[in-house]
């Protein structure tokens, strides 16, 4: 199954996150099969914080991939829905 989950990078006291759509059985920092965008709590800028591929996590989500719970959260406060499974018209909007 395919998690959209954050990978941790960055300094000691200066986290800074990717999002990633990854096998559910990989280790936190393992392998990615997409990056997704990056997150960054300590910005000073709420706008700036958050930086996702809004039509490639909703592909994802099309497709079943599950949000972990900080992800979902984060996906709502961009005005994306987290709930996996829903009808993705992404393609079919872009050919026409």
């Amino acid at each position: 199954m395919v998690r959209l989950r954050l990978k941790r990078f960055g300094r000691r006291h200066t986290p800074r996150y990717r999002l990633n759509a990854m096998d559910s059985r990989s280790p936190r920092n393992g392998r990615v099969i997409e990056e997704l965008g990056f997150f960054d709590p300590t910005h000073r800028d709420e706008a700036e914080q958050i930086h996702f591929k809004t039509d490639r996590v909703r592909y994802w989500l099309s497709v079943g991939a599950q949000p972990s719970e900080t992800v979902a959260g984060l996906l709502k406060r961009i005005g994306v829905d987290p709930t996996p499974g829903q009808k993705y018209a992404g393609a079919e909007s872009a050919g026409a």
